[in-house]
């Protein structure tokens, strides 16, 4: 059965150019498939790099002067304490270390521990403090450079980290410093901030289902060529007296060798695609074409697993041949699809619509748990009811036709919309989760701090301290910080927000301060200083002092800033002089010019250096802005990814069914139809559902973004930018382009001769 498979696979024209196809189309998905793993791969690598800035530093052994003895393994500890910062918008990691012998471990990338007064800065850091104003960013690092990190410790050359060295009584007082006698090796985050790992985790598992899925789509479209014609054929070997068994062998030859072409085709691609790739980071930070590699596992995976794929789908694809030789010439019209597949849709969007009208849960657990299902409902709605969308285009579409190719392709899509869906059903999640991305990230990103334009909350610097692990104030500011601050161009307004006594009275009455999930801190502000930062709301006329609510600190976690801008205090009824109370944060309003805020971050962390987490008002911590901006980045590779791998599937698709149609197409042109009208009917049935199923997807993730955003933060969606509806526009007409490049094989496919084909 092998020699018979390899002759007919290899045995005639028609067989031959049947056997290029698919191994030409498999090769292609082999070749995305290998770019896929690859990437993720890379971003395995830049994670590996900065892992050591993910050490979790234990708690402390040392002696209050900050001197530990040495471990059993002869390692002295090493003090150490991680900050993230920023810069014009760019993170920053700073690394305080201590030794406290001389056999404690020391970082990679450096040569020797720095001491008190000296650091290490990346190349990228080590370039902007030669450049950048010293009361801009080099304050906030007194002392000397001794050296710069090496590459193979940072992720990325773009990346800003900065090693310092300290005193060990010095560090040991440090909120939330501790020891470390080894670095991490491992780490899943992305970028400089190696933190963040559970975020990462997600991206990378999102980047792996919503790139492989639709590629594996491709693969399994590309081993279907001419899936109708194999299985006349066989079918006609059955009738001759061959057993299934005998037929399936011929199939699986057929499969597998078309299969082992691609896979050796792919790999020899993937090759000069690698460079390109480096441009396409899925974490916002460039890759190096080094970092691009294979692993063994995936070459194996790769080698085996599609040849496997491939043969187990012609397997299946005999199913029909299996229940009778003959059934495969009674070709009935499948059941059309009900409109009952809309159910699991209706139900997402109407979860979410539910809690936009009762407010969302008050736990995190049941907020995370609540959204989950509605989302997870809204993407397993768009997979079941992809099929009826796409027949429900094709019926407008036959009720609108203006001449023969709308008429005809609407009806042959009604006929069979689940294949019609079938190739590009792997674009729907990329899609949706695309689309739910841009819409959440533009929104909260256009109204928590820097990246509203000229706001109020943009335009205010926020410092809020931590004071040591299980307090969130600090005793008090120092003045000359204050007075420094005040006099730096371009600032217009200081406010210090106390942390309020427990006995406060508000309004003339004490408040419960017991609230949900704990105690209500609030705190007080002078309204004369409040007034100079109206970001942070303003007092009621005539009042002297203002109680803040608690929320003020968390304010991207529970509503829009413009909430607090609005916000009129109630008035505080101190005791005793307030400036005597703990400091819970600092705000300061600027002119929202880059060197301003530049400024003012360097006084409050040169000032304050192991006490602070400054931002713009509202903006998302470091830490959380790095990991959106990884999302978006990874959201604009997976949509022009997925609108590309569904063009190449969509062209495959087409390219089958031309070849199967071919007599029926060569009657046409025999009774007198042109090959425009026909390339404007298979133009027509493979672009529909394409253009249907994008507008429904993109249409029900902004929707879905935007009943998340008002239940869960009080806000509207706001638009994506032209960034966003470039990269679908422009992905689709490139997909629609690919589409069209297979119509050039309609006019040498149904010449009339192939009217006598059988």
């Amino acid at each position: 059965m092998i020699r018979l498979g390899l002759r007919l696979t290899l045995g005639g024209r028609e067989s031959v150019v049947r056997l290029i196809a698919t191994s030409l189309a498999m090769a292609l998905g082999v070749t995305m498939l290998l770019a896929t793993l690859a990437s993720i791969n890379a971003v395995g690598v830049q994670n590996g790099r900065g892992a050591w800035m993910a050490t979790a530093a234990q708690p402390s052994r040392a002696t209050s002067s900050g001197t530990g003895a040495s471990t059993t393994s002869g390692v002295s500890p090493l003090w150490w304490l991680e900050n993230t910062y920023t810069y014009d918008g760019q993170l920053i990691v700073r690394v305080d270390v201590a030794a406290t012998g001389a056999n404690a471990p020391v970082p990679p990338g450096i040569a020797r521990l720095p001491r008190a007064g000296e650091f290490y800065a990346s190349p990228a850091l080590a370039a902007l403090l030669r450049t950048v104003p010293a009361d801009e960013l080099g304050d906030r690092y007194p002392g000397t450079e001794v050296g710069v990190i090496s590459s193979s410790a940072i992720p990325s050359p773009s990346d800003l980290v900065i090693v310092i060295g300290e005193l060990p009584s010095v560090l040991a007082k440090a909120p939330g410093s501790g020891e470390v006698t080894a670095f991490a090796t491992s780490s899943f985050s992305g970028g400089p901030d190696t933190l963040s790992s559970t975020g990462t985790q997600f991206v990378l598992a999102l980047i792996a289902l919503v790139l492989l899925f639709p590629v594996f789509i491709f693969i399994a479209t590309a081993t279907r060529l001419s899936a109708a014609r194999r299985e006349q054929r066989f079918a006609s070997i059955r009738l001759v007296g061959a057993t299934l068994r005998q037929v399936a062998a011929i199939s699986a030859v057929e499969a597998g060798l078309a299969a082992l072409l691609g896979v050796a085709i792919g790999f020899v691609l993937f090759l000069p695609l690698r460079p390109a790739l480096a441009h396409l980071s899925l974490t916002g930070q460039a890759f190096s074409s080094a970092d691009l590699s294979l692993h063994l596992a995936d070459v194996v995976a790769v080698a085996v697993g599609v040849p496997l794929a491939s043969v187990l789908s012609a397997r299946f694809a005999l199913r029909r041949v299996r229940i009778s030789p003959l059934g495969v010439s009674q070709r009935a019209t499948p059941p059309v699809p009900r409109a009952l597949r809309l159910i699991p849709l209706f139900a997402g969007v109407a979860e979410l619509a539910y809690f936009v009208a009762v407010g969302h849960p008050t736990s995190a657990s049941a907020q995370v748990n609540a959204y989950f299902l509605g989302f997870i409902l809204v993407m397993i709605g768009l997979v079941v009811a992809g099929p009826w969308l796409t027949m429900a285009g094709s019926k407008a579409m036959s009720r609108w036709a203006t001449g023969p190719a709308t008429l005809i392709a609407g009806r042959r899509i009604s006929d069979n919309p689940r294949g019609a869906f079938r190739a590009i059903s792997g674009l729907i999640l990329a899609l949706f989760v695309t689309s739910v991305s841009f819409g959440l990230i533009s929104t909260l990103l256009s109204d928590h701090g820097a990246s509203g334009a000229d706001s109020l909350a943009s335009r205010t610097v926020t410092d809020q301290f931590s004071g040591g692990p299980n307090a969130n104030e600090i005793p008090s500011v120092p003045a000359t910080m204050v007075d420094r601050l005040r006099r730096t161009e371009g600032v217009s307004g200081v406010t210090i927000v106390y942390l309020a006594p427990s006995r406060l009275k508000i309004d003339g009455a004490v408040p419960d301060i017991n609230g949900i999930g704990g105690t209500i801190q609030y705190g007080v502000v002078v309204c004369r200083q409040l007034a100079a930062t109206p970001a942070l709301g303003r007092c009621r006329t005539g009042a002297t002092y203002a109680a803040v609510g608690d929320d003020l600190s968390f304010m991207p976690f529970t509503k829009s800033v413009s909430v607090a801008a609005a916000t009129t205090w109630p008035t505080a009824h101190p005791t005793e002089g307030i400036t005597r109370l703990p400091v819970k944060m600092i705000a300061i309003a600027t002119n929202g010019s880059p060197a301003s805020i530049a400024k003012v971050q360097t006084i409050l962390e040169a000032a304050l250096p192991f006490d602070s987490s400054i931002s713009q008002f509202g903006e998302f911590n470091p830490e959380s802005a790095q990991l959106l901006s990884e999302f978006q980045s990874a959201s604009e590779v997976i949509i022009v990814a997925s609108l590309l791998i569904a063009g190449c599937g969509l062209a495959v698709a087409m390219a089958a069914s031309i070849i199967e149609r071919r007599r029926p197409f060569s009657m046409l042109r025999l009774s007198g139809t042109s090959v425009a009208v026909l390339r404007r009917v298979v133009a027509l049935e493979t672009a529909l559902p394409l253009v249907v199923i994008s507008l429904a997807s993109a249409g029900i993730g902004l929707t879905a973004s935007d009943l998340f955003l008002r239940s869960q933060f009080a806000i509207t969606l706001r638009m994506p930018g032209i960034k966003y509806f470039g990269i679908i526009v422009g992905g689709l007409l490139l997909s629609l382009l690919i589409v069209a490049s297979t119509i050039t094989l309609l006019d040498p496919m149904t010449r009339p001769e192939n009217a006598r084909w059988e």
